[in-house]
């Protein structure tokens, strides 16, 4: 069902002072960014610095593990849904992607995520 992980999601409340301590305090590469939001190299490991969905998975604080699906976003998500899953927002759309917010079996915060086409 899922490829592996797509990006881990660090939520940020001041988008420059995260870039700052990401990039000059642990000496991280920022890869990507636009507006409140910036991506971060760890090593090959995407981490993205940005503000929660707001009509997701509503929890507060802790990283967002990031999953790439195998099959189209919405074939994933029916399929998890099938399975009992609660997807609260369904898909959002955004101009670097889109994505799907669920919780897993311990309340933790959990997206798909579908690059732009």
């Amino acid at each position: 069902m899922l490829k592996g992980i797509a990006v881990v999601w660090m939520p940020v409340q001041d988008i420059d002072r995260a870039k700052n301590f990401y990039g000059s305090t642990l000496g991280l590469s920022i890869t990507k960014e636009d507006g409140d939001w910036a991506e971060v190299d760890a090593n090959g490991l995407t981490i993205g610095l940005n503000g929660r969905e707001p009509a997701g998975a509503q929890s507060d604080g802790g990283p967002v593990v990031t999953f790439q699906p195998e099959a189209s976003l919405e074939d994933t998500v029916s399929e998890l849904q099938n399975q009992g899953v609660e997807v609260p927002a369904g898909i959002s759309e955004h101009p670097w992607g889109r994505v799907a917010t669920f919780k897993d079996s311990e309340g933790n915060d959990v997206q798909l995520y579908e690059p732009p086409k």
